[in-house]
C-alpha cells in the first residue's frame, strides 16, 4: 500500500488524490478499493483501450485518444458520482423514520449519546450503521464532536449534514435538539413528497412515450393487416 501511495504521488495532483479521497469516504463504510486502486486501474485501463484502438482499428490514430478521454472522464462519474449520489437518496429516505424515532428518545429524557445509542441498536439501517460507527470512535478516545465531523465526511447529503451539525452543536452548548429535529424532519418530508409529485407529473409523458414505441405500431399493423395479407396473397 505505502508503494501504491507512492506512486500515485508522483503522477497526480495532490488535489485530485483528495478529491478521490473524499469521494470514496462518501461510499460507506466499507469501500470495496481505496484512492489508490481507483486511480491505478483507471490509469492502466485506460491505456490499454489505447493501445487496443490504435493497433487494431483502421482509423485508431482518430478513435484512441478520442475514446480514450472519453473513458477517462466518465470513468469517475460512473463509478463514483452516480452510487455516491443513489447512497445520499437512500440515506435520507432512512432518515425520516431514524430521526423521529430518536426524537422519541430524546423526550424520553435521555441525553444525546444515550439516545443515539438506543436508537441505533432498535433500527437497522445504513444511517444508523454510520451513527453506531460513531458511537464507536468515542468508545475508542474520540471527543463525541470529533465523531460527529468525521461522520459528515461519509455523509452525502446536505440535509443530513445539517442534522449532524445541530446534533455538534447541541453536544457542545446543550442546548435542546428536539425542535431543530422537528423542523428537519418536516424538511425532508416537504422533500420527499415535492419527489413523488415530480414523479407523478412525468408519468403522462412516460405514457405518451411508450404509446409511440409500442401501441401505436401495433395499431397501425391492425389496421394494415388486411391489405398487407391481400397484398401477400395477390
Amino acid at each position: 500500500m505505502k508503494k501504491n501511495k507512492h506512486f500515485i504521488h508522483k503522477i497526480y495532483r495532490q488535489k485530485t488524490i483528495k478529491r478521490i479521497q473524499s469521494k470514496m469516504k462518501l461510499l460507506g463504510n466499507s469501500p470495496k478499493y481505496d484512492e489508490a486502486t481507483f486511480l491505478n486501474t483507471r490509469l492502466i485501463l485506460a491505456t490499454l483501450l489505447f493501445l487496443a484502438l490504435l493497433i487494431l482499428s483502421k482509423h485508431g490514430f482518430i478513435l484512441a485518444p478520442i475514446l480514450t478521454i472519453i473513458f477517462w472522464l466518465f470513468c469517475e462519474t460512473f463509478i463514483l458520482d452516480i452510487p455516491i449520489k443513489k447512497r445520499g437518496k437512500k440515506l435520507e429516505e432512512e432518515s425520516i423514520f431514524f430521526f423521529e424515532v430518536l426524537v422519541l428518545t430524546l423526550d424520553s429524557s435521555r441525553n444525546l449519546k444515550g439516545a443515539l445509542e438506543l436508537t441505533t441498536n432498535n433500527i437497522d439501517s445504513e444511517l444508523a450503521s454510520e451513527f453506531k460507527q460513531t458511537l464507536e470512535e468515542v468508545k475508542l478516545g474520540k471527543s463525541f464532536t470529533e465523531s460527529l465531523e468525521s461522520m459528515k465526511e461519509r455523509i452525502p447529503s446536505d440535509t443530513i449534514k445539517n442534522i449532524i451539525l445541530n446534533l455538534t452543536e447541541s453536544s457542545i452548548f446543550g442546548n435542546s435538539i428536539t425542535a431543530s429535529l422537528n423542523n428537519q424532519l418536516d424538511y425532508l418530508r416537504d422533500k420527499k413528497m415535492l419527489e413523488i409529485k415530480a414523479e407523478i407529473a412525468k408519468l403522462p409523458t412516460k405514457i405518451s412515450v411508450l404509446s409511440v414505441v409500442f401501441f401505436i405500431p401495433i395499431m397501425l399493423l391492425i389496421i394494415l393487416a388486411p391489405v398487407l395479407v391481400e397484398f401477400l396473397i395477390g
